[in-house]
């Protein structure tokens, strides 16, 4: 019992007493060997003026010693002139990557975006489509009119996107633009393009004219110009792309836009 009490005073009054001189890494080491705990070495540091060898030998030196990582970051702390708040609290947690106010993570630009495996949301990188009248691409007035029939045509036959049912977009739409002015359309795949078929006299500065293998959609709103389209799997499987509005058009070419494609077989 007595000798408790000694072992009881000796460990309170520790601090203190070793606090009349500077410590060091040697007198680290003392305390390591002498049994003490790390919670009485740390306060011990934290109380006390020291002079230490932080170069990587003397860390070394101090943990060959015995001393564990506990006090040898309170002896960093020190002296870098810092005392840690509580030496057992963890690290902050580092904050995912923020969007933009309001939007879901994953978006935080004007685009299509579509979700993954994981249900992530991850941007996608359109095609060109090339508008045909009668299988020839034709010269378009600056109205953005053309008279017959009009066919969409993009390089390749599958797209560069592989996808399962139910393939989940998100369109964050441009300034005064609206959700109706994309189109979700069926591809009709050849040897070396995916094409579709649309309305005689589209308007492609608007609607794009395509109509005859448009799929119909019901836009759920996320947040202000930003909308989910889900192609289900009763659409079957096949080549399928949302068409923006819009097209480019020149004296020497024909017009041009842009297509967001998916490739769904399963």
């Amino acid at each position: 019992m007595r000798k408790s009490l000694i072992a009881l005073l000796f460990l309170a009054f520790c601090p203190l007493l070793i606090a009349q001189q500077a410590l060091n890494n040697d007198s680290i080491v003392k305390l390591v060997k002498a049994g003490l705990s790390d919670d009485l070495i740390v306060t011990t540091i934290n109380a006390s003026p020291g002079t230490f060898d932080t170069s990587a030998n003397g860390l070394i030196a101090l943990k060959q010693a015995g001393a564990s990582d506990k006090v040898i970051s309170a002896i960093l702390s020190k002296s870098a002139g810092t005392t840690p708040a509580a030496a057992t609290s963890a690290p902050a947690p580092t904050p995912a990557p923020a969007s933009a106010p309001g939007l879901p993570a994953g978006i935080d630009d004007v685009g299509v975006y579509y979700k993954d495996s994981t249900g992530a949301w991850v941007l996608m990188l359109p095609e060109i489509v090339y508008f045909e009248s009668s299988g020839k691409l034709k010269n378009i007035a600056s109205a953005g009119i053309v008279k017959g029939d009009l066919n969409g045509r993009i390089d390749g036959p599958r797209s560069r996107l592989n996808a399962t049912f139910p393939v989940t977009f998100a369109v964050y739409l441009p300034e005064n633009v609206e959700i109706t002015e994309y189109q979700l359309l069926r591809l009709h795949t050849s040897v070396d393009s995916r094409e579709f078929l649309s309305a005689s006299g589209g308007v492609l500065h608007t609607t794009a004219g395509a109509t005859r293998d448009a799929i119909g959609f019901q836009p759920q709103k996320l947040a202000p110009r930003l909308y989910q389209i889900t192609l289900t799997a009763s659409a079957g499987s096949g080549e399928y792309g949302l068409l923006a509005p819009g097209t480019n058009t020149g004296s020497n070419k024909g017009a041009s836009g842009k297509i967001y494609t998916v490739s769904v077989y399963q």
